[in-house]
């Protein structure tokens, strides 16, 4: 089960990125976090842009929402988005 952190102002989870997929989409989960696999190379904030813009279209939230706390340089992420519960972060990830 991927961990979640809520508070007020959201939810914040671990992602676990693979660039230079075939494809870009949400691959499951892997230790309890998101495996998201992505399509642009880890170059100059590509990968890292295109891992936002995936979760805001995923969550339905504009992409200022969504916030790389951690790991920007990194396979191994903490993201947090805004105004979205861990409820709705698990059924969005789900589907």
């Amino acid at each position: 089960m991927i961990e979640v952190t809520e508070s007020e102002s959201g939810v914040t989870f671990a992602v676990k990125v693979v660039p230079r997929a075939s494809r870009t989409e949400i691959a499951g989960e892997i230790g309890g976090a998101v495996r998201v696999r992505i399509a642009s190379p880890p170059v100059d904030g590509a990968a890292n842009d295109e891992l936002i813009r995936l979760i805001a279209k995923r969550l339905s939230v504009a992409r200022s929402a969504v916030e790389i706390v951690s790991g920007a340089a990194s396979k191994s992420k903490l993201v947090r988005v805004s105004g979205v519960t861990a409820g709705q972060l698990r059924d969005a990830l789900a589907s």
